[in-house]
């Protein structure tokens, strides 16, 4: 029986319906104190796979709530999906007496399942701090279906270690060119960003990641492509966070139009995860 966490409602519909199981009914509830609640009144199954993005602490104290409600309803097997891990890029403590916050939060949820499934995590190593098994599921390729009639294609990743991303939308959309972007530093402030090696004048340019945030990057990135000449620009993220102001500098970046998953369900979620997540879930 798949468990949707309140961020996830309709990937976890969308899954369902890939693998022909059943939808828990579930309640989320705040008190007057703030202290959320998240129930699964009338859950009567064995195994449960709780899909659940973690884009906030009380997207955790959530996740934890119903892993702890499926147990308490009889559930003998729990496999918890986090199609969004917050808190994956503090992997590392970067001062002394600061915590590896993706470590903590990942024994917290390792405590009450069995198993993990993680999409797209913004380093593969971030596995290793759970202490159950753990797959992880590359959901790139999907971002290719909402393309179509581009003209002599260019995909784009941030920097080189992300150019898996790029190769992986590029081979799911069928042609084209990839390559990344290569960063200058200028000053303490100012950084040069440009395509490494392929000539963009003229083409559609799509840039790939695996998490838009802040979306100044992606914004600075778009900016450089539009005035060296590309013809359309478009922006694939597996993971539209998009956070306080983003949408904002890339529409006046000049994006010809962003796409994104639905690990966070946004506007710009034009397809879903559950395709790439149900051949894992199956085995």
């Amino acid at each position: 029986m798949l468990v949707p966490g309140a961020s996830s409602q309709a990937l976890a519909a969308a899954l369902a319906s890939e693998l022909g199981e059943s939808l828990s009914a579930v309640e989320y509830d705040r008190f007057p104190d703030g202290e959320t609640l998240a129930a699964v009144p009338g859950f009567d199954a064995d195994h449960a796979t709780i899909v659940a993005s973690t884009a906030s602490n009380d997207d955790y104290i959530e996740l934890l709530q119903l892993q702890d409600a499926v147990r308490e309803a009889g559930a003998e097997d729990v496999t918890t999906v986090i199609p969004y891990m917050g808190y994956a890029r503090q992997d590392k403590a970067f001062d002394v007496g600061q915590p590896v916050s993706a470590r903590a939060v990942a024994r917290a949820v390792s405590t009450t399942t069995d198993r993990v499934v993680l999409v797209n995590p913004h380093e593969d190593a971030i596995a290793d701090f759970f202490e159950v098994p753990v797959d992880i599921v590359d959901a790139a390729g999907r971002l290719a279906d909402p393309l179509s009639d581009l003209h002599d294609p260019l995909f784009l990743s941030p920097d080189s270690g992300a150019i898996d991303i790029a190769q992986t939308v590029r081979d799911a959309y069928g042609e084209g060119e990839t390559d990344y972007f290569e960063k200058v530093r200028l000053s303490g402030t100012e950084v040069e960003i440009t395509p490494s090696n392929a000539d963009f004048e003229g083409r559609d340019v799509v840039i790939t990641d695996d998490i838009i945030a802040t979306g100044s990057t992606m914004s600075e990135a778009v900016g450089v492509l539009a005035e060296g000449g590309a013809k359309r620009v478009f922006c694939a993220t597996v993971h539209p966070l998009l956070a306080r102001n983003a949408r904002t500098k890339l529409a006046r970046a000049g994006i010809e139009r962003v796409i994104g998953t639905d690990t966070l369900e946004r506007d710009v979620s034009a397809v879903s995860a559950a395709p790439a997540l149900a051949p894992v879930l199956k085995r």
